[in-house]
């Protein structure tokens, strides 16, 4: 027994020198989450080991573990790739940036923690990070549409790939998100899920579709302001802008020829453009995308 009291000290001493010399800590920008977003995460290593660290040479230098509140294992798909080999030296920090999503199954709404573990060659023990925990929340579905994915050129007039734009809300800090999910016609396949930006929870969004089935979506973000994006099949996000609400409202109007346009309201130029307010791209010249 005393032999044992002995070890476990021993043990304890290691982990605890090490945690000293090495310390992991998991960053996240924000901890909520709709099922099947994008979950970014940053790493940061601080070295005082004294030492010069030669990391990333292996694959599985980084790894992550995700655990469920109620203490169940989340699988794995495969290990985050965080393949880079660089040297740290002493009392220098280094960042890695990751996404959790696609190598974790978290579609189901639940409170979860990450722990992140650095794997250094020659040391008997590797250094973790604390638990960052962080909530998978169900949305609220507002609306839904099929649509068929343009062709790649004018010569293909095969049956198109069906997808599904959905706009759902959700609660987030005790305000309102306007989010966007795509999949494929039955739900089954999620290509992507974002944020499009915040709303009032009174705010009735504005969704229209054009010729190449780019989502263009208005609605309100605050008494008088008003979001206007355009997205397309892939879920890539090709234009945001603001409108304010002046003595009409801003909304959108469709063209005879199915061109799709912003009228009423005055547009505000904003930092927060997309393109940049130097560069605005017209939305005549958005080309059919490549799936």
């Amino acid at each position: 027994m005393k032999n044992l009291g002995f070890l476990f000290m021993a043990l304890f001493a290691s982990i605890c020198g090490v945690s000293a010399q090495i310390t992991v800590e998991v960053k996240m920008d924000q901890e909520q989450f709709l099922p099947n977003e994008s979950i970014p995460v940053a790493v940061r290593v601080a070295n005082h080991s004294g030492q010069t660290l030669h990391l990333g040479k292996e694959a599985d230098w980084l790894t992550f573990s995700v655990e469920a509140n109620d203490g169940f294992i989340i699988l794995k798909s495969g290990e985050v790739p965080v393949i880079k080999e660089f040297d740290l030296e002493s009392s220098t920090v280094a960042t890695r940036y990751c996404d959790l999503a696609p190598y974790f199954n978290l579609g189901k709404p639940g409170r979860y923690s990450i722990i992140a573990t650095v794997k250094i060659p020659d040391w008997p023990t590797q250094p973790t990070s604390r638990p960052k925990e962080f909530d998978i929340i169900s949305g609220v579905k507002l609306w839904e549409q099929e649509f068929g994915l343009p062709p790649l050129s004018a010569t293909n007039h095969g049956q198109p790939e069906v997808r599904k734009y959905i706009l759902q809300q959700a609660a987030y800090l005790k305000s309102m998100r306007l989010y966007l999910r795509l999949t494929d016609a039955s739900e089954s396949q999620v290509f992507k899920t974002f944020p499009v930006g915040p709303m009032t929870s009174f705010s009735r969004p504005e969704p229209q579709l054009d010729k190449v089935s780019n989502l263009h979506l208005i609605y309100q973000t605050a008494a008088r302001t008003y979001n206007y994006s355009v997205i397309n099949p892939n879920g890539e996000l090709l234009l945001r802008q603001t409108y304010d609400y002046t003595d009409t409202r801003p909304r959108l109007k469709v063209e005879d020829e199915g061109k799709i346009t912003v009228v009423g309201g005055l547009r505000r130029i904003t930092s927060n453009d997309l393109p940049a307010p130097k560069s605005v791209l017209a939305i005549d010249d958005v080309k059919a995308p490549k799936p």
